[in-house]
């Protein structure tokens, strides 16, 4: 049998040169048709997203892990992620199977074709899964460095602990948002350097954090921890994250327990989902680790993927993006193998359809940063846009966008695009006006 990852595949489905969704892709993802609220699992293939409802009521997925099992009815994809590995594997190489041009199940089937292939552009894209806990890790050394340069200077730019174990925080899932969802500014209180106290108000200093996260799969019970050496086994696959941040808000309440109002406004995710079997062609070896990671954190062989990653920015009232930012998964120095061993070896449980991001994703140069206050150093280097304007942070009206691929030979894999539009905050009045009675 031709593995799912053959580069030679093709689909009877068309698609166009360059898409981010081949046969050798299939990433999973929730959405609505038009002719019906209710969520649905679906697959993305070229311009065209296959209704997993439709194949599964076909009785095409009649492998003897999702036989009977109804696994891909929605209206999320928990039940799929709880699965676990085998699962996974044998539905996507099933799609990859159906929606070959020599295979003639779906091909030739008019009447379900008809039903299943729907055009992308008739879709609504949902959340991918019902995400119980998200978690924001902070694994870029070069965006540790960074921000370290700029708040501690450059002899004390990490922290004692930061070589030693992935540095993380707690977010807030009930404010995740699906790609396109606009972004209003946030307010909060901020203090001025020079101020003698904060006052209230906009954040003026909004910022994109470039990030990649991924689903975790079965989990764990409470008190027993993911060894690094089957951590990928509970990761289901891989999507982009823009951490929105109000700088200013976060620099006066982070300590000393860390961010919370800063960050917690907003963090959009790409609504597709590329599962690490699909990235497997692009497994690559991640930065040398000094010092050496205590035993639990041990992760021999590659544990990086290359995926390119850029941010681009439309300018309010324009339509044209400009590339801010050119960089790469691969240069994290925690990988997610890591992330989830650390994540857990206190005994704390995971659950499928968690987030775990892996914090903004900076590489070596100053146009691989990923994110306007690295990009701009602080405010001191505005960014100059070709339309003449400047930017140190993002503006009301701005389209803030990440993509995401994989380069394959004579095809890549892609993750689609994470955007979203900085809509202007709430009067202040709105926000202070007493109660109705």
């Amino acid at each position: 049998m031709i593995a799912a990852n053959d580069p030679s595949l093709r689909s009877f489905v068309p698609v166009p040169e360059g898409s981010d969704f081949p046969i050798q892709n299939l990433p999973f993802g929730v959405f609505r048709r038009a002719d019906s609220p209710a969520p649905r699992i679906g697959a993305r293939i070229g311009d065209h997203v296959l209704d997993l409802l439709e194949i599964e009521a076909a009785g095409l997925f009649d492998g003897p892990e999702l036989r009977g099992r109804d696994l891909l009815r929605g209206p999320s994809l928990n039940a799929f992620l709880a699965a676990r590995r085998p699962a996974w594997r044998e539905a996507r190489q099933t799609l990859s199977l159906l929606l070959r041009d020599t295979e003639e199940a779906l091909r030739d089937n008019q009447a379900l074709r008809a039903r299943a292939l729907l055009p992308a552009s008739s879709v609504e894209m949902c959340l991918p899964a019902q995400v119980g806990d998200y978690t924001d890790f902070y694994s870029s050394r070069e965006h540790a460095t960074n921000v370290g340069v700029m708040f501690r200077g450059p002899d004390n730019a990490l922290m004692p602990n930061w070589l030693h174990m992935p540095i993380a925080y707690h977010g807030r899932s009930s404010s995740l948002v699906v790609s396109g969802t606009p972004v209003r500014r946030p307010c909060g209180q901020t203090k001025a350097d020079t101020a003698p106290a904060p006052s209230f108000g906009a954040s003026r200093l909004l910022d994109f954090e470039l990030e990649v996260g991924f689903l975790t799969g079965p989990g764990n019970e409470l008190g027993r921890p993911i060894p690094a050496a089957e951590a990928e086994d509970h990761i289901f696959g891989l999507l982009l994250v823009n951490d929105w941040s109000a700088r200013d808000i976060q620099k006066w309440e982070y300590q000393p327990l860390g961010p919370f109002l800063g960050k917690n406004f907003a963090t959009s995710v790409s609504p597709w989902v590329v599962t690490l079997d699909a990235l497997e062609p692009f497994r690559c070896a991640g930065p040398i680790q000094d010092p050496e990671p205590l035993e639990y954190l041990h992760t021999p062989g590659a544990h990086g993927f290359d995926i390119q990653l850029e941010a681009l920015l439309a300018p309010a009232g324009g339509r044209n993006e400009e590339r801010l930012t050119l960089t790469n998964f691969k240069y994290l120095y925690w990988n997610m193998a890591q992330q989830l061993a650390h994540h857990t070896v206190n005994g704390c449980n995971t659950r499928p359809g968690d987030l775990v991001a892996s914090g903004t994703i900076s590489g070596p140069t100053r146009e691989s940063r990923g994110s306007m206050l690295e990009l701009c150093w602080g405010g001191k280097e505005p960014i100059r846009l070709s339309n003449g304007e400047e930017r140190t942070f993002l503006r009301d009206g701005d389209r803030l966008t990440i993509r995401g691929w994989c380069q394959g030979a004579g095809y890549r894999i892609g993750f689609g695009e994470v955007t979203g539009v900085v809509m202007p905050a709430l009067e202040t009045s709105q926000l202070t006006a007493e109660p109705r009675s």
